[in-house]
């Protein structure tokens, strides 16, 4: 079995994506990046789906991007958007997946691991330009050339098999793989207990991607009116 590392935010997609990583028959080590994001209940998030998945270890990494700011899950000042509008979503977090890909192929490297799994998604939601295909490779690309493990023959591969897929689809991939659901925290605004907002955006894609998939949806949301 080979090591991979595997990005776990504790939300829906980060949690299918290492039930597929497990499935091919790695040996899955869960990164999840504590960035100071408005949605900390996500963190507990992923220390549960870990376990529940089997992961061999998940650590968590504290980067303090609330220093920058600059997005709606960074700054307490901008309000989330709870109405999709053209152009870049206030909650996207600058560099946030270059700084998290960076900590996963430094952790990647000391686990001669030459797998690094992600779930970004360029279809339901691709108006972050981080999670864009051609961002993908690039990343990928300056992996070989910056590390020595690629250097001495042991190139990495940055996996995304969820970049091309529906949420429907994802949500049943992960229902076929056994993910429990029930156990992840989507919303940009959950609170402590984890209870969903309902109208933010991410709220709305997990809601639709339920109701296309026809599995209920088993998230607790504090208003659902």
């Amino acid at each position: 079995m080979k090591n991979a590392v595997v990005l776990l935010s504790g939300g829906l997609d980060s949690a299918t994506v290492l039930a597929l990583a497990q499935q091919q028959g790695h040996t899955c080590y869960a990164l999840t990046v504590d960035y100071g994001q408005r949605h900390y209940a996500e963190l507990a998030a992923a220390q549960r789906i870990a376990i529940a998945l089997g992961a061999v270890e998940q650590r968590t990494m504290h980067v303090d991007l609330t220093r920058f700011g600059g997005s709606a899950l960074t700054d307490m000042r901008i309000a989330v958007p709870q109405q999709s509008a053209p152009g870049i979503p206030l909650t996207y977090v600058p560099a946030r997946n270059t700084i998290m890909l960076s900590l996963a192929l430094a952790w990647a490297e000391v686990l001669q691991a030459q797998d690094i799994f992600i779930g970004v998604n360029a279809v339901d939601y691709s108006g972050y330009p981080d999670c864009r295909p051609e961002y993908i490779a690039a990343f990928e690309q300056m992996a070989n050339l910056a590390t020595k493990a690629a250097v001495e023959g042991k190139s990495l591969t940055l996996h995304t098999p969820l970049l091309h897929l529906s949420k429907a689809d994802i949500i049943k991939l992960g229902t076929q793989l056994n993910v429990d659901y029930s156990l992840t925290v989507s919303c940009y605004q959950a609170d402590a207990e984890g209870r969903a907002c309902a109208v933010c955006d991410s709220c709305r894609l997990r809601r639709a991607g339920f109701r296309a998939s026809g599995i209920a949806d088993p998230t607790r949301y504090r208003d659902v009116s």
